[in-house]
């Protein structure tokens, strides 16, 4: 799905990464993809047999980067599973954020994904947790919590928990999120908050931790819904409209935090 690709790309970029490169399975994406965000960089793995071999494809390994992000767009095929099995083995131990297809091909087998070595953040709709803890997730605030804190505690992340009030949890510390509206239950919206997290990942040290980055990404991500819905009407919202609002919403946030 090049939209997914479009909106994780563009977020990350307006949160502030640097470089942006997208890996893709399908060449096609690319084009359909570059007028979108010109600043990016791409990886074509069309061509790598890698995946097949249980190992990450070199051009991946190759390439440096801070954080690591999958999911969006890629779909429930067995290369989304060999990618996302080859990302948890890999060497690499920066954060890793996996979202979406690459949470959904581990339905009922949370546990797989405690492997990684390094930060882990999760970011599953109350769909895809219901996959992975294979019952479904309650819709009361204190449902939510308990049920953010086992996939946290099972597969050794960081859960964003999405839904109203989303939940940040380690499994212990749990953050309860203020901001954001019901325009913003629209399709792609996820995208923009998975690229949001993974550019503050990258800024992760001592005293801004991956749990702090992830609370800050869910904060600006719905602050910039607030924008947009006060902009356009709780119906006129699109996805990537919080794209748009975002750097206002980074500017508000950074405001208020100095006051």
């Amino acid at each position: 799905m090049p939209g997914a690709a479009q909106l994780v790309l563009r977020s990350a970029q307006r949160a502030g990464a640097g470089l942006v490169t997208l890996a893709v399975f399908h060449a096609d994406v690319v084009k359909s993809v570059c007028s979108a965000a010109p600043e990016a960089t791409y990886l074509d793995l069309s061509r790598s047999r890698d995946l097949f071999a249980d190992r990450l494809p070199r051009e991946i390994e190759l390439h440096p980067h801070d954080v690591r992000l999958a999911g969006p767009g890629l779909g429930l095929g067995g290369r989304t599973r060999a990618l996302v099995q080859a990302l948890i083995q890999a060497s690499f131990a920066g954060p890793l954020v996996l979202d979406a297809d690459a949470l959904s091909v581990f339905a009922g087998s949370p546990a797989e994904l405690a492997e990684y070595r390094g930060p882990l953040i999760i970011t599953p709709h109350p769909g895809e947790a219901a996959r992975l803890l294979g019952r479904d997730i309650p819709s009361d605030d204190e449902g939510r919590e308990m049920a953010a804190r086992e996939l946290a505690q099972v597969c050794g992340a960081i859960c964003v928990l999405k839904g109203a009030g989303t939940v940040v949890t380690d499994g212990e510390t749990l953050f309860r999120n203020g901001t954001g509206n019901v325009g913003m239950a629209t399709a792609g919206s996820g995208d923009v908050l998975a690229g949001i997290l993974a550019a503050y990942l990258c800024c992760f040290c001592e005293t801004f931790t991956p749990l702090d980055a992830a609370c800050a990404a869910v904060f600006a991500h719905g602050l910039a819904g607030d924008l947009a819905m006060d902009a356009k009407g709780c119906r006129g919202v699109v996805a990537s409209d919080l794209i748009d609002f975002l750097p206002a919403a980074q500017q508000a946030h950074l405001e208020g935090a100095r006051g």
